[in-house]
C-alpha cells in the first residue's frame, strides 16, 4: 500500500486536502505529521530552527512507523504536514520505504499572500506568524529535483486540489 506524504507552507490547504483524500477513500488514514511535535515537552525546539535537525529527524522517523502501520493493516495514508525536504522527507520517506512501502510525494503550493492570510487565522500558532509563513513558504519556493511534485493550489477549490493530487498519485 502506498503512503502519500503531502506538504507545503502553512496556508496552502493540505490539511484540507489530505482530509478529503483519506475521506474518500475505501480505507483512509489521515495521519497529521505535524502533531508529533506537540508530543514533545522537555527539549522541544521549535522545528524550523536550524539547532532542531536531530529532534525533527526523530519524529519523522517515528511518524513514518506510524504510517507504514496504517499501510501494513491496508490503508491508504496521506501523512500531511511541513515535510521540507532536507529537514523533514528524508528520514519520513527513507522510514516508510524501509517498511516496504511505496512512497508518493505532493507538495502544494500557494502564493505567499494566500498562505499568510490563511495561516493568520490561526490564532495562538507560531504558524500564524507572517514572519515564520514567509520563512517555510521560501523553502518550499524551490525544489530543485522535487519540483515535478509541486501543484499549484492558489485558486483552486479545495476537491479541485484533491482531484489533481488524486489524479498524480494513481498516475
Amino acid at each position: 500500500m502506498a503512503v502519500l506524504i503531502l506538504t507545503g507552507p502553512p496556508g496552502a490547504g493540505k490539511t484540507t486536502v489530505a482530509h478529503l483524500l483519506a475521506s474518500e477513500a475505501e480505507r483512509g488514514v489521515h495521519l497529521e505529521a505535524d502533531r508529533f511535535f506537540d508530543f514533545v515537552k522537555g527539549g522541544f525546539v521549535e522545528p524550523w530552527r536550524p539547532e532542531s535537525h536531530a529532534q525533527n529527524e526523530t519524529v519523522m522517523r517515528i511518524v513514518a512507523e506510524a504510517a507504514a502501520g496504517y499501510a501494513d493493516a491496508g490503508y491508504f495514508v496521506v501523512v500531511e504536514g511541513i515535510v521540507l525536504p532536507g529537514w523533514f522527507y528524508e528520514p519520513l520517506r527513507d522510514g516508510v520505504r524501509e517498511a516496504g512501502h511505496d512512497v508518493a510525494y505532493a507538495v502544494l503550493r500557494a502564493p505567499l499572500a494566500t498562505c499568510i492570510e490563511r495561516a493568520g487565522g490561526r490564532e495562538g500558532q507560531a504558524l500564524a506568524d507572517p514572519a515564520v509563513v514567509e520563512q517555510i513558504w521560501n523553502q518550499f519556493a524551490d525544489l530543485g529535483p522535487l519540483e515535478d511534485h509541486v501543484i499549484e493550489a492558489g485558486s483552486a477549490r479545495p476537491r479541485e486540489t484533491a482531484e489533481l493530487v488524486r489524479a498524480r498519485v494513481v498516475a
